[in-house]
Formats: structure tokens, sequence, C-alpha cells
């Protein structure tokens, strides 16, 4: 038996991945291998199981557009979802089994410098030069892991159930991961400085271990609620065969209502 199915994606793989998802139809803009990843991570840890067509339409766009209804390539859509669903498989073996995985983090463009400022955009607006003004404000780190996180706060914008949840231990490890996406609140701001003081990261290598201890405690701390199996409850109780038939015939049970 095959056993390709339930191993996980090889580098060549995920760069298929990558490119397939870069061909979704205009204007559609899917997520990146490394913003899939944390998507995936962040359906894994809600308080709740969410099934494979449930979160996979979000894949193919960050802002909730979906996927047209005719004229999509059978075979394309086929290959990612194949692709998607082994690479979630993979996460969910690894964090139940392991507590641990190796997240998609790609290499930020051109060796970018801490504090290296960018080239400003022609046109640019007021808007877009505060987005990049904050984002040259932020480590490197940070930086570099900031696709990851925004697919994992994705999964949560999709599906609020662990927004909801009413756990310290929950919003602070959320909070660890949401110190990568830049802080447009001054309370945001002020929940990354303590952090970043309380908590200082040394190098990517330090960040990355941070994140994965994050999501493998969101998922340790949510599994009760999410494979929770709810008791059927009855408003009455049970009829037996022998008992008098609920519909008021005046025959038991087994001679009306309860008959085969």
């Amino acid at each position: 038996m095959s056993t390709t199915r339930n191993t996980d994606l090889t580098d060549a793989e995920f760069a298929e991945l990558d490119e397939l998802l870069a061909t979704t139809p205009a204007p559609l803009q899917p997520l990146d291998a490394s913003m899939l990843d944390g998507y995936l991570c962040g359906v894994l840890v809600q308080p709740r199981l969410i099934e494979i067509d449930e979160w996979l339409p979000n894949i193919f766009d960050y802002d909730g557009g979906l996927l047209p209804e005719a004229g999509v390539d059978a075979a394309w859509l086929a290959r990612i979802r194949e692709l998607v669903e082994r690479r979630h498989t993979a996460l969910n073996r690894q964090l139940v089994e392991d507590g641990w995985f190796d997240p998609v983090v790609l290499d930020l463009e051109g060796g970018e410098e801490e504090g290296a400022e960018q080239p400003k955009p022609e046109n640019e607006d007021a808007e877009q030069a505060a987005a990049r003004a904050t984002y040259e404000g932020m480590s490197l780190i940070s930086r570099t892991l900031m696709p990851w996180v925004a697919g994992f706060q994705h999964a949560n914008l999709c599906f609020p159930d662990l927004n909801e949840v009413d756990d310290e231990a929950v919003m602070a490890a959320m909070a660890r991961l949401y110190r990568h996406l830049p802080a447009e609140t001054d309370e945001e701001k002020e929940i990354v400085a303590t952090l970043d003081r309380e908590y200082p990261l040394k190098d990517l290598d330090d960040a990355i271990e941070e994140l994965v201890v994050s999501v493998a405690d969101l998922c340790d701390l949510t599994e009760q609620q999410r494979y929770a199996v709810e008791t059927i409850r009855r408003a009455e109780p049970k009829l037996g065969r022998n008992d008098p038939c609920h519909c008021g015939s005046g025959r038991k049970y087994k001679q009306c209502h309860g008959a085969n």
C-alpha cells in the first residue's frame, strides 16, 4: 500500500505548491507557501475540528474571494488539494505526536538588512506610506516571520472560534505570535514593547522556536474542546416497547410507532 499521501511535502513539492497557488485566477490573491503554512496551523489549533471543504477555499484569496464555479482547471485544483491536505495531515501529526514542526519560513528577498530603508514606490499614497514606515520599523526577525503569522491570523479571521476562547494562556500564546505583525494601535504597540522587553529574541532561530512552542501550546490548550463529543440528551425518557405509544392511540409502542 502506498504511503505517499501520509508523508510530508518535499522541498520540491513546497516549491510546486507555491507556483500552483501563484497561478490562481485574477483578481484573487492566494496565500504563498509561508502564509499557507501559518494558515494551516491556525486551522489545526481551533477549538473545533474543521473539515477540508470548509477551510480549503480560503487559501485562494486573502480577502475572502472564492474561486469561480466554472472555468477552473480540475487537474490544477486537485493537485493543490492533494499537496495542501498532505501538509495539513503532516502538521497535525507532528503537533500531536512531537509537539514540534518545521515552519515554512521564506528568506527575505535581496538579503534585506536590519534597519535598511526600502525604495519608495512610485505614486505611493499616505496610507501606503504609513504601512511602509510601520513595516520598516519592524525588526528583521519580525519581517521574516510576518508572512507565516499573517497566514495564522487569516485562519483566525476566517474561523474566530479561537479568538472567543476565554483563557489567558491562549491569549498569551497568540500575543507571542502576533508580536511579528505590524502594531497599529497603542495597545498593540505596548504589548509588543512588553514582549520585547521581557522576552527578547536573540536571533531568528530563537524566534522560530518561540513560534513553534506557541502553536504547540495552543494545540494542547484547545485539544479537549476540539475533540469533545456532545452527549445526546432526550427531552423525555425513552419509551419502552410495552409502554403506551406517545401518539395517544392507546396501543403499546411496539404495536404502533415502534413497529418494524
